[in-house]
């Protein structure tokens, strides 16, 4: 029934902007207009974020968000044995990850597969800059977390590092993504 629920939110604008608006968020803009998505995690992978969430980005490049870092304090599945990406507030660090260029509409489908709004992720807006050096105002997703991180899983990991790779990351992050540690 949630996802059913889900689906047809993404798919009205209307419904959406009222369930957002009941949540505490505002949607704005229009459905068609352009956004820049900040991708940290598993939807740096193409089998994640084109493949299993559908998503079709109109452009895509690395890009870094300056006063946060990558964190693996989230519960994932199996519990214990898993823990995704999420990312909070450090000055002195910064984070990569790959820069998608999509329409609101699109940023909803997005929200609706990583549970937005809802308990878990959050859309937060933030400044960055592409490989470039080029100034984009982005959006991505944080989490209130545990205060301790656990260890990404293999497969999980593995699909951060692939993606990294595959989108040009700099050597200085994939040698960071290669030096966590998975859960056993």
């Amino acid at each position: 029934m949630r996802i059913r629920w889900r689906r047809l939110l993404a798919k009205s604008w209307m419904l959406s902007w009222c369930y957002y608006r009941f949540h505490g968020l505002h949607l704005a803009g229009r459905p068609s207009d352009e956004v820049w998505y900040l991708a940290y995690g598993a939807n740096m992978h193409d089998s994640a974020f084109r493949e299993r969430r559908g998503m079709r980005p109109l452009e895509w490049r690395p890009g870094c968000v300056k006063g946060y870092r990558l964190r693996f304090n989230l519960e994932g599945r199996p519990i214990g044995k898993a823990a995704p990406a999420n990312i909070c507030a450090d000055p002195e660090a910064e984070i990569w990850g790959v820069l998608y260029k999509i329409t609101r509409r699109d940023l909803l489908h997005l929200d609706s597969t990583e549970g937005v709004p809802g308990r878990r992720y959050r859309p937060i807006w933030l400044e960055a800059k592409d490989i470039g050096g080029n100034a984009l105002t982005i959006v991505t997703y944080i989490a209130q977390g545990k205060e301790t991180d656990g260890k990404p899983s293999l497969r999980y990991i593995t699909l951060l590092r692939e993606g990294a790779r595959a989108h040009g990351l700099p050597e200085h992050w994939l040698r960071y993504l290669e030096s966590v540690q998975h859960a056993k």
